[in-house]
């Protein structure tokens, strides 16, 4: 079965087809047969040769339902696969064609905007248009469906596009100052989104609790936004994040004026708001990452909250980010965007410093009048006071801290990690402690009763309480790092009688009550107090910033501002206390400075020439693979190849799950850098390479991904 070339579709192939009817036509079909009698066919099919349209015949009595954006059957190399109809066409190049098997379902699902956004989010990430829809266009409900075309089309098998919603937009209505006074540039963005425009900013919010919160700063955008008679799209990290985005929307917009969407809710809520959405009757979206793609009629404003999250990156290829997937369909619609976070990302840095976008930032005086007092436990006049501050992991500051805040409210205790004692090294020289059968770290496990302390894998859960260190033999084991666990244990013995709260791995608290009481949360689990926190002691600091990422000082920063919000104004006795040597970070902190940590180390990535100042391509595979997928591409002199090189050398697992000599197969990265001007060149001979390599099936494939936060 020929195909159509694979050329990009354009909306000039929807020219002269009726996609908005009031009443279904009874001779539309006779019409569409005879005028429109070729489909094209996006196949779901993530291998890379098959990323393009295929032409199908469309029989008589299903022309009327192959409507653009509706799911088909096709068969395809001797096998009947799903796919989307994308248009109606006159002819083909090819004369023979297979007809359509089947319309799955004549709910034209993906529209012709959604479907763009797919192609350039494809484009930009080295992926596949069919693994972006799969995350763009949620599994169909077939109950569902029936209910969605007998409530737009009534009872008939003909089923036009949905219909926009014909009302009026509403005038536009003054913002209100209140939740943005004394921020700069934010009353000219609102007033221009009132006004129907396309402002682009970047907020960096103080507040995390409270009616000056940034979750009713971000809904009061969205508010102004709808006012307008336009749609919008919010995304944030988490489901914790999005109850407090909802509950703030809830109070300024009628309920059924807006609706969610996550997987969180599972396939039936999900499905149905989504057919909402789709239909016009909401134009207001709130969800996780895939909302980014939620087919909001006529949207002005697209909303990302926290973008330095790396819980907006999507998990499977092409492993899109939501805020570049929202800046491509602000461009695409010509709506307004805003970043919003407690600090501000070095990719959002890059956008003020282009031009692109404008910084909405509070003035010295509120930052100050509605923050905590930060401490430092690393500075010298701390230092001075308590000697052994840089070795202790809760200091005689911060214990004095916490025993004074537990009489006004809550305390909250950030930690790094999970569990017990997550990591274990070797007490004489320090070997990281790690399993004989798999090579995964040792952790400690919690006693039970009168039971000693239980050792074991982290990755095949194997017992190590025989270990013994296999570089000086030495079988005494130290805690690298301790857990949440292990930490609120400790805490309840040092504060005898105070209530001990644990937030972290599975059992994560939205909200805890306005009493004094000490909260241990890991990193990003940290509940909200309605009143705020009296105080935080952020723990593990050099942990984190230890981590080995490009981006450890800037994630590090994010967590510390993150939870720093959620404590009461110093005004009111608030106090932080961070525990961590690094100067720089903790300066930017204690200053309460997010933007001149974003510019100094953007600027240091130019210097250096890193992401997100330039971009980022890696191949994994074996090395062989690595090599001969490089050596095939045209790559210009101005691309920086650094590679191939070992993953994780010394870490490496096997495939094939045996410990078989062999059986093991390390994985090689080649790393690409080059600027903005060469990346569609440079990603399109990737795609390119990648599909002939798999038609061909010619060698092992390799993975390729763009941007990746976890490769540097």
């Amino acid at each position: 079965m020929p195909a159509d070339g694979g050329s990009v579709v354009q909306p000039s192939l929807l020219q002269g087809f009726v996609t908005h009817q009031p009443k279904p036509d009874p001779y539309s079909a006779v019409v569409l047969a005879k005028y429109l009698p070729v489909a094209r066919v996006l196949i779901e099919s993530s291998l890379p040769h098959l990323d393009r349209l295929f032409d199908y015949s469309v029989p008589a009595e299903l022309a009327g339902q192959a409507q653009p954006g509706v799911r088909v059957k096709v068969r395809f190399a001797g096998q009947n696969l799903n796919g989307f109809l994308t248009s109606r066409a006159e002819t083909s190049e090819s004369s023979r064609l297979t007809p359509l098997t089947k319309i799955v379902s004549s709910v034209p699902v993906l529209t012709p905007s959604v479907l763009m956004l797919a192609e350039a989010v494809a484009a930009r990430y080295a992926g596949t248009v069919s693994d972006v829809l799969r995350v763009a266009v949620p599994p169909r409900v077939a109950s569902l469906d029936k209910q969605y075309a007998d409530k737009q089309y009534g009872p008939t098998t003909e089923a036009p596009a949905p219909a926009l919603n014909t009302q009026p937009p509403s005038q536009p209505q003054p913002p209100s100052p209140s939740l943005f006074q004394g921020y700069r540039n934010a009353g000219a963005f609102l007033s221009h989104l009132a006004a129907g425009g396309n402002p682009r900013g970047v907020l960096s919010a103080l507040q995390g609790f409270g009616k000056n919160s940034w979750h009713h700063q971000v809904a009061h955008a969205i508010a102004t936004c709808h006012a307008s008679g336009r749609g919008a799209v919010a995304v944030v990290p988490d489901q914790r994040d999005l109850l407090l985005l909802e509950q703030a929307v809830a109070a300024v917009l009628p309920a059924d004026s807006f609706v969610r969407l996550t997987a969180e809710d599972g396939p039936n809520l999900r499905y149905r708001n989504f057919l909402r959405v789709l239909s016009g009757e909401v134009t207001v979206v709130l969800g996780t990452r895939s909302a980014a793609f939620a087919p909001v009629t006529n949207p002005g404003l697209f909303c990302c909250w926290d973008d330095g999250d790396d819980l907006h990156v999507e998990r499977r290829a092409p492993y899109q980010h939501a805020r570049d997937v929202l800046l491509l369909r602000a461009g695409q619609d010509g709506a307004a965007l805003l970043l919003a976070g407690h600090t501000r990302s070095t990719e959002a840095q890059r956008l003020l410093n282009s031009g692109w976008a404008q910084p909405i930032y509070p003035e010295r005086t509120l930052a100050r009048a509605v923050t905590a007092r930060i401490i430092s436990t690393a500075d010298s006049f701390e230092q001075a006071r308590d000697p052994l501050a840089a070795v202790a992991r809760l200091p005689q500051r911060a214990w004095q801290s916490a025993k004074e805040a537990l009489k006004r409210g809550p305390v909250l205790v950030q930690v790094a990690r999970a569990g017990y004692a997550p990591s274990l090294a070797c007490q004489r020289c320090r070997e990281s402690a790690r399993c004989l059968t798999c090579g995964g770290p040792l952790m400690e496990l919690p006693a039970r009763g009168n039971q000693s302390a239980v050792l074991a894998c982290r990755w095949c859960a194997a017992p190590g309480n025989d270990h013994s260190c296999p570089t000086c033999g030495s079988r005494e084991l130290r805690r690298v790092v301790v857990g949440a666990g292990r930490t609120a244990e400790e805490l309840g013995r040092a504060f005898p009688g105070v209530t001990v709260l644990a937030s972290a791995g599975d059992h994560v608290k939205a909200r805890i009550p306005d009493k004094p009481a000490l909260v241990v949360a890991t990193v990003g689990a940290e509940p909200l107090a309605p009143a705020g926190y009296a105080a935080a002691l952020l723990l593990d600091g050099d942990t984190l910033l230890r981590r080995e990422s490009l981006r450890s000082g800037e994630d590090a920063l994010r967590r510390w501002f993150n939870a720093s919000a959620l404590v009461r104004p110093a005004k009111e006795g608030g106090v932080v206390v961070v525990t961590a040597d690094d100067a720089q970070v903790v300066g930017a902190l204690v200053r309460w400075d997010p933007a001149g940590y974003a510019e100094r180390e953007l600027a240091l990535r130019q210097e250096l020439g890193l992401p997100p100042a330039t971009r980022i391509a890696s191949i994994t595979g074996p090395e062989s693979a690595v090599e001969a997928f490089v050596g095939q591409l045209d790559v210009p002199a101005e691309v920086r190849v650094i590679g191939p090189a070992p993953v994780a050398p010394g870490l490496q697992r096997p495939r094939s799950g045996s410990s078989q000599d062999g059986d093991e197969e390390a994985e090689y990265r080649t790393l690409l850098f080059f600027s903005y001007t060469l990346a569609p060149r440079i990603i399109a001979s990737l795609r390119a390479l990648k599909a002939a390599n798999a038609a061909k099936r010619s060698g092992t494939p390799v993975q390729v991904r763009c941007d990746g936060l976890d490769v540097l």
